[in-house]
């Protein structure tokens, strides 16, 4: 399993989503222009992420100009041909996409196991 990252940016493009091979693989990709903590707006980090599967449809109710929060595994894989150099290929798959600066996602197909165990409270204490 790999470990999770979180970034947070601009959209800067969002492609439409494709469909690969007779099994129906489903992939989409977007660009963000960071802007979190330790970014530079004279030298800007523009970020391409990938979305699988059920996943793609996080980024249906964003537009580029849009603030981010991004989080994502960082996966690689190496690729052999004959009579070739092999080659590493990384990729940064995002698996959960929500608006900069609220607390609540705003898409998430995923919530964890507990999701559904706890109730919404809001964060006024009774005392």
């Amino acid at each position: 399993m790999s470990k999770s990252f979180e970034v947070q940016g601009v959209v800067h493009s969002i492609d439409e989503t494709k469909s690969y091979g007779q099994n129906g693989f489903t992939k989409r990709e977007f660009v963000i222009k960071l802007t979190g903590e330790g970014e530079r707006a004279e030298y800007p980090n523009y970020v391409a992420f990938e979305l699988v599967k059920d996943k793609c449809a996080l980024m249906d109710q964003f537009q580029p100009g849009d603030e981010l929060m991004v989080t994502f595994n960082l996966t690689g894989r190496l690729w052999n041909s004959p009579g070739k150099p092999e080659k590493c290929f990384t990729s940064l798959q995002a698996w959960r996409v929500e608006a900069a600066g609220g607390n609540q996602p705003v898409a998430n197909n995923g919530g964890g196991p507990f999701s559904q165990m706890m109730p919404d409270y809001d964060e006024d204490v009774p005392f």
